[in-house]
């Protein structure tokens, strides 16, 4: 019988960073720390204290869960960086997991997913009842197109489970289909060159 893996996830995409550990379909810790800047510098932090809430250690990892957006463009950097270095550290996979299939988990189709892009804009997809989706986009908030049932995210109700976690419960759902390393999903190019700040350096 194999055990259920244990998932360190987190995402920065948002102004925000969130964390949590999980086993198999058990929460241990998590937690969200709203920030708009300083990710780089307390994501590991908060990654440390969550791990020892959970009475857990980062040998005890079986999968990295990350959040690759779409979001803030620095933000989304500090996270890929730090799963793709903490996976090859631990040689474990680690897993991207977008902001929609985070906020879709849990939720039955059909829906749509919105996720806040600044000024009066959101990123959007639309899950159809069989399962489909549609590609993701950036628009005004207001020109959100008809579609059927809720909304999910930014401008509707709330999702299912924190974002970590929910990106913890997918990424272990995952792990085992041969994940390549994770990388950003962006939808429009950075506002601005990317921080002088350097991504977090992994200790091992």
């Amino acid at each position: 019988m194999t055990s259920a893996p244990i998932v360190l996830a987190f995402d920065t995409a948002s102004a925000r960073c969130a964390v949590a550990v999980t086993r198999g379909d058990d929460v241990l810790a998590w937690r969200v720390e709203e920030m708009a800047k300083g990710q780089a510098e307390r994501l590991l932090v908060i990654c440390s204290e969550v791990l020892d809430e959970a009475g857990i250690t980062l040998a005890d990892i079986d999968v990295i869960g990350v959040g690759i957006g779409p979001g803030n463009f620095t933000g989304i950097r500090i996270s890929v960086s730090a799963a793709r270095g903490l996976a090859l550290g631990l040689n474990i996979p680690a897993v991207g997991v977008t902001a929609f299939d985070a906020l879709g988990y849990g939720q039955t189709a059909p829906f749509a997913c919105a996720v806040d892009a600044r000024r009066d804009h959101i990123y959007f997809q639309i899950t159809a009842e069989d399962g489909s989706t549609s590609d993701a986009a950036i628009i005004r908030l207001e020109d959100c197109p008809p579609h059927e049932g809720p909304l999910i995210g930014a401008g509707g109700r709330q999702a299912t489970l924190p974002i970590a976690v929910a990106i913890a419960h997918l990424a272990g759902a995952r792990r085992n289909d041969t994940p390549q390393r994770p990388a950003p999903f962006y939808l429009r190019p950075a506002d601005a060159a990317p921080a002088k700040d350097a991504p977090p350096k992994i200790l091992t």
